[in-house]
């Protein structure tokens, strides 16, 4: 099984610590007279002008506070949950919802190598982040997930509130199975694998497949397969 979280990337947190991104799709720096034309939020975005020229209103990330229980047999992967202030979702709900789909036996953990416990403090491998899109865009900058994907990006899963509020089409509005399969896509980024594609006709799809974008001919699956777990 592939692992991309090394010990050296575990970071001791203090409790309470906020974290502050900035949206790049916001207010820009007012111009002067013999300053050339405002680059546009869009040119912002695809880095087509220099990041100092663009600014935004900033976004706080929030911990979530309490602790999970060790889940799983092998190394004990840390990871703590962030929920950007001011969404329209129950912190706790989000918590309790990501720690059931990672303790679940069926999931990373069923491989026996690692497992998983939430803390709010102390040192931690990663961080599961849910975010409005615009902070989704920058804080997965340079992916481009364009205000409707989610993202891996170094220690961070980050997560799209309106994906987790609304799901993808190959899902009919099971949202249950959705965020399943979102939050396990996304830590599975972080362990190390890659994209998958359907490999059968009618199969459930691996959970590595870019399911938010549609599943071919398999079908919509939360969990990862025995052959992708190892």
């Amino acid at each position: 099984m592939l692992l991309a979280l090394a010990p050296a990337r575990a970071e001791a947190v203090p409790a309470g610590t906020v974290e502050v991104v900035v949206d790049p799709l916001g207010a820009l720096l007012p111009a002067r007279r013999d300053a050339p034309a405002r680059p546009s939020a869009a040119s912002c975005l695809l880095d087509r002008e220099p990041r100092r020229t663009c600014r935004a209103p900033r976004a706080t990330l929030q911990p979530v506070p309490g602790r999970s229980p060790h889940a799983g047999r092998g190394r004990l992967l840390r990871y703590q949950v962030r929920v950007e202030g001011g969404l329209a979702v129950e912190q706790r709900e989000v918590t309790e919802e990501v720690e059931r789909i990672l303790a679940d036996p069926r999931g990373w953990i069923g491989s026996g190598r690692i497992a998983f416990q939430r803390v709010a403090a102390g040192p931690i491998d990663f961080r599961v982040v849910l975010a409005r899109p615009a902070t989704v865009d920058r804080l997965c900058y340079p992916l481009l997930t364009r205000g409707s994907l989610s993202c891996a990006t170094g220690a961070r899963a980050v997560l799209n509130v309106r994906r987790w509020r609304h799901g993808a089409p190959a899902f009919a509005g099971d949202l249950e199975l959705y965020r399943r399969y979102l939050v396990n896509h996304e830590v599975g980024h972080l362990l190390g694998h890659g994209h998958r594609s359907c490999q059968r006709t009618g199969a459930p799809a691996p959970v590595m497949m870019q399911q938010t974008k549609g599943v071919g001919a398999c079908r919509p699956n939360g969990r990862p397969l025995p052959w992708e777990r190892g």
